[in-house]
């Protein structure tokens, strides 16, 4: 069986990974969004933060026997109060100051962290196991999948739009939206706005590190993990919108299926292809799909 002239396996195959990978864009994007669209920082230190999730996850295990489901719950906790240590001593000075400032803070700290990790464990990935209740697969006719690899899916598409759901529909979400753009209001209603603004920053961090536990199993965890993907992601938080939170979602599903689709039928565009829609969206609509004039 063949689909546009290709076997239905590979197809299928690589519109699974596409789905994977566009699953990492989107949590990540989303968390970088909500720091950017409510805090107004560019958080280069994402990717370093999402290789700190799976490291943890790594480390738990093979030093502690701590299995997959206590890490991934264990590792966004850990890795998010890093994030609120990071935002009430460092980025809270830069709020009121251009984003340059922001960026170059992040990315020193983004160096800083691989540069920790890479002394102590090398550039070499460790493995890390499937846990038992995900492994094998699931024949569905026309291709194989892991069972696994549709957990990631699902999981990472329920965090996306219960993360969504909180900021645009709950009165949390909007505490937090009202707090970044008129505080002195929001304070005067008796709300605590700087803990509302480090929450958004752990929150986000947290984000990344419960992608990284997702990618532990799928993809070797060492210290250049992040690195070799955030430049895509926030390819994709351009594309969408900076700080759109749907945007972010549906660019990177989108986006990862793009790719996957690009690697069947034109393989040697599959690594630019992201950042050609990127150039082309630039040009026409520089806000992005879902992003605001400004």
């Amino acid at each position: 069986m063949e689909i546009f002239g290709v076997p239905s396996a590979l197809f299928g195959s690589q519109l699974l990974i596409g789905l994977i990978n566009g699953s990492f864009y989107a949590i990540l994007s989303l968390g970088l969004a909500i720091i950017f669209g409510l805090l107004n920082i560019i958080n280069f230190a994402h990717g370093a933060q999402y290789m700190m999730g799976a490291f943890v996850a790594w480390i738990a295990l093979t030093k502690f026997g701590v299995n997959y489901w206590v890490a991934l719950l264990l590792s966004p906790i850990l890795i998010g109060a890093l994030g609120v240590v990071l935002e009430r001593t460092m980025l809270r000075k830069l709020y009121k100051l251009d984003h340059l400032y922001g960026l170059l803070l992040t990315f020193g700290l983004a160096l800083i962290f691989e540069g920790i990790f890479r002394d102590q464990y090398g550039i070499s990935g460790q493995a890390y196991e499937v846990p038992d209740a995900l492994k094998g697969g699931v024949n569905l006719g026309f291709m194989f999948m892991p069972i696994y690899r549709g957990w990631v899916v699902v999981a990472a598409l329920a965090v996306c739009f219960g993360t969504w759901f909180m900021i645009e529909k709950t009165k949390l979400g909007a505490y937090l939206r009202a707090g970044t753009e008129n505080p002195q209001i929001v304070q005067a209603l008796g709300i605590n706005v700087p803990l509302l603004i480090t929450f958004t920053y752990g929150y986000g961090v947290a984000l990344a590190a419960f992608a990284g536990v997702l990618a532990a199993p799928i993809y070797q965890v060492s210290p250049q993990m992040g690195a070799n993907l955030i430049i895509v992601v926030f390819a994709v938080v351009v594309i969408g919108g900076m700080g759109s939170i749907m945007g972010s979602i549906v660019t990177g599903l989108g986006l990862g299926l793009i790719e996957g689709l690009t690697r069947v039928f034109y393989p040697e565009a599959s690594a630019v292809v992201v950042f050609f829609i990127m150039v082309i969206v630039l040009l026409v609509r520089p806000a992005g799909l879902f992003g605001k004039a400004a």
